[in-house]
């Protein structure tokens, strides 16, 4: 054995004595995982992501993973020539299950499946997971001042998640990969933010961990460093003073609702580092951005 094998090897060791408590403590316990961005498009973090996945469900964790699929869906429908708008962000079109919960969800499981796991791909329509109604915006006539709602089509927001499923897959080996299709009142469809849906099923579950992956680092403060940790109170405050803008005032609102709902804790981390699962989940440094309540 070369020195090099064993400084390799003693560090292998090392980061397995380091992860043992972490793994206790959470034995038993939830952790619902929005996948999407850059994490999902690249074969490697791929893997990486399933095989961490795979390792949660080993060690005791029963990881419920909610994936989004935004570049994929524009991939397809452009590909299959079927029009798609935005309004605020939100893709407006009535093709957009036939992708989530055909390729993109199949792709996830079978990534999982072929890490070891034993990943099953699921609708929010199957058993009614996650019952929604049509998502409501509204926006300003420049010329009347007069407040117009704005039609979304099939875009939803979650209204109630039936637990029922997935705590039959937590009392088993089984990992649920959930494509954000909401039924409504009357059985129409609708597709949901990934992000939202992950919320409100961390919620539901009072889940340890929300995790969402993304494609930035964390949450920035106004000198564009990484916040690690941060309160309502905090991210509140920080808002007002415009430092959290875009995009991620949405994943923010979604975290702090979580953590105000009984999860443990939300975190916002970069999808792009390898192995962020396992940095998050099992060392004490951590990565990445937590909300704490």
């Amino acid at each position: 054995m070369t020195e090099q094998q064993h400084e390799d090897q003693l560090h292998t060791a090392h980061t397995l004595a380091e992860a043992l408590p972490y793994m206790r403590r959470f034995t038993g316990q939830t952790f619902v995982i929005k996948y999407g961005g850059h994490a999902m498009g690249d074969a490697t973090l791929a893997d990486q992501f399933a095989r961490d996945v795979v390792l949660m469900k080993q060690v005791g964790i029963n990881p419920v993973v909610v994936h989004g699929g935004g570049p994929q869906i524009g991939a397809m429908l452009e590909r299959l020539k079927i029009q798609s708008s935005f309004i605020d962000g939100l893709r407006v079109t009535d093709a957009v299950e036939m992708v989530l919960s055909g390729s993109i969800n199949k792709s996830v499981v079978t990534a999982i499946n072929g890490a070891g796991g034993v990943a099953v791909g699921v609708s929010g329509k199957d058993g009614r997971l996650i019952e929604a109604r049509q998502l409501k915006r509204t926006t300003q006539d420049p010329d009347s001042n007069i407040e117009k709602v704005l039609d979304l089509g099939f875009v939803g927001e979650p209204v109630r998640i039936n637990p029922t499923l997935l705590q039959t897959f937590a009392q088993s080996d089984l990992i649920p990969v959930i494509a954000p299709i909401g039924v409504g009142e009357n059985g129409e469809t609708y597709n949901i933010n990934a992000d939202t849906a992950a919320g409100k099923i961390a919620e539901t579950l009072k889940a340890a961990k929300l995790v969402m992956l993304t494609d930035i680092a964390g949450v920035l403060d106004g000198d564009g460093e990484l916040i690690s940790k941060m309160t309502a109170e905090q991210a509140d405050q920080l808002t007002r003073d415009g430092v959290i803008k875009g995009g991620m005032i949405p994943k923010l609102e979604t975290c702090l609702s979580a953590v105000a709902e009984g999860v443990g804790a939300a975190h916002i981390l970069d999808g792009r580092l390898p192995h962020v699962l396992l940095l998050e989940a099992f060392t004490a440094a951590g990565v990445g951005t937590m909300i704490e309540g």
